[in-house]
């Protein structure tokens, strides 16, 4: 993968959707997957990135992304789609199952080479989001932390409160922050994803 690469809008397609592990397509190309709670700007980042709106499903309802979308990035790399975790209004029996197929994905998916966390700028890290950093970190699965919607802070005050926040509890690695508004942090982001064709 070259680095800083970002793909043209013809370069990126859907391949797959998975409601269970037996439906994720073959692995091949190295994967980085999109996580966070409902509504935290996952699918928006993964669009931002593709230079392609409207490839994975956005809404403002919480809890839209119901199973694993699998897209291939200009034949180099494929973006992973998971569901949201945190929507409290989906009965527990669908939460139950989108948490075991979330941690199927990222326990023995081999071609996973890099995991965005994806959070809400202006909520910071809720308990669930220290969970998935926590459970990361416990299997080795490599990881970068991203602080979406900082456009919607709207004074420089409360933006560097706000990232301020989020980084004290990520000291380990950098917090890269993004807004599908300005484009912000979309060429910071494909840096750090163009690194992952030498992990493991």
């Amino acid at each position: 993968m070259q680095s800083g690469l970002r793909p043209t809008a013809v370069d990126a397609e859907f391949i797959a959707s998975a409601a269970t592990p037996g439906q994720f397509p073959a692995e091949g190309l190295p994967e980085v997957a999109f996580l966070g709670r409902s509504n935290a700007g996952k699918s928006t980042l993964l669009n931002c990135l593709a230079g392609r709106p409207g490839l994975a499903f956005t809404s403002a309802q919480p809890g839209r992304t119901q199973v694993v979308n699998f897209f291939r990035i200009g034949g180099q790399v494929q973006f992973v789609d998971l569901p949201g975790y945190g929507y409290a209004r989906a009965p527990a029996g669908i939460r139950g199952g989108w948490r075991e197929l979330i941690e199927h994905y990222l326990m023995h998916r081999k071609a996973l080479r890099l995991s965005c966390l994806v959070l809400d700028a202006r909520r910071g890290w809720m308990e669930k989001d220290l969970e998935l950093k926590r459970w990361l970190e416990v299997h080795g699965r490599r990881y970068v932390v991203i602080a979406s919607k900082t456009d919607k802070l709207k004074t420089q005050q409360e933006r560097h409160r706000g990232m301020a926040a989020i980084r004290a509890k990520s000291p380990e690695g950098e917090v890269l922050p993004f807004s599908a508004v300005t484009g912000q942090g979309v060429r910071e982001i494909w840096q750090a994803i163009s690194t992952i064709k030498n992990s493991q």
